[in-house]
């Protein structure tokens, strides 16, 4: 695992590709990180007016929160792994000119993307000891569920970096499929209100466990929003994600590193 390790042998070089990356994205910004909270709040009132004012289509005690509880995961994971597809291609210049631990340049990007994860948290975190007194006791719990979606996300950002560098089309199909991935995960409802979940339980079984990002965002949301403690097999699926997750990075970018430099 000398793939993660570089990490802290490497830190201050780790250091400055973070602070280049965080400094790249709000380059230019009044507002700076607290335009992390836009795109989330701004989905949340979009799907509020959709869902639970024109159509109707959920009714879920404050939907807002229940969406944002669901949205902080996504938008972190979709930011982080789009973002990583393109990190290696995007430096090829600086790959090229001096040697250093490649895995820093797509794992910065997830490191700039968790500080909008870590805000959208906070808020969160905040937003619900106020207003759910339900989550007091619980809510604290979501940390370490998203610490192992953050592993997750690391271990897949390795692969797409790697795989894209070889396949340029990854990026492009990357981006395809986030959309129907977005509706496909249980972020604007739950499975116990969709109809098919009592006329097709085998599906919505499949929609579950298949969908990876499904166990992560349920996990969270239960002491997030809901108060409870996560279900056991949501809890465990992250676990066990998280650990494949980096493994197979280490795996992927270890067998791919030395053909990097060249295809660059």
């Amino acid at each position: 695992m000398t793939v993660y390790t570089d990490l802290v042998r490497y830190r201050e070089l780790f250091g400055n590709l973070f602070r280049r990356d965080l400094q790249a994205k709000y380059k230019g910004s009044f507002l700076g990180v607290a335009w992390t909270l836009a795109n989330p709040v701004l989905l949340m009132g979009i799907y509020l007016l959709v869902f639970s004012v024109l159509w109707r289509a959920v009714d879920i005690d404050h939907y807002g929160l229940f969406l944002l509880a669901g949205l902080a995961p996504w938008i972190f994971f979709s930011s982080s792994v789009q973002g990583a597809s393109r990190s290696l291609l995007d430096n090829a210049s600086l790959i090229r000119k001096t040697r250093f631990p490649r895995q820093l340049v797509p794992l910065s990007i997830v490191a700039t993307n968790l500080v909008s994860l870590g805000v959208m948290l906070a808020v969160l975190l905040v937003l619900n000891f106020a207003l759910l007194p339900r989550v007091r006791a619980t809510e604290w719990l979501a940390i370490p569920l998203v610490a192992l979606l953050v592993c997750m996300v690391g271990g897949l950002a390795l692969v797409v970096a790697s795989l894209d560098v070889l396949f340029r089309d990854v990026e492009h199909l990357i981006a395809a499929l986030l959309l129907p991935w977005f509706f496909l995960t249980p972020i604007l409802y739950t499975y116990g209100t969709l109809g098919a979940a009592q006329t097709h339980p085998t599906l919505v079984a499949i929609l579950h466990w298949a969908n990876f990002m499904a166990p992560p965002v349920l996990a969270i949301r239960a002491p997030l929003f809901y108060g409870t403690m996560p279900a056991l097999g949501d809890a465990l699926y992250l676990l066990v994600a998280a650990v494949v997750s980096l493994a197979l990075g280490a795996w992927v970018f270890s067998r791919l590193d030395d053909r990097l430099a060249v295809e660059l």
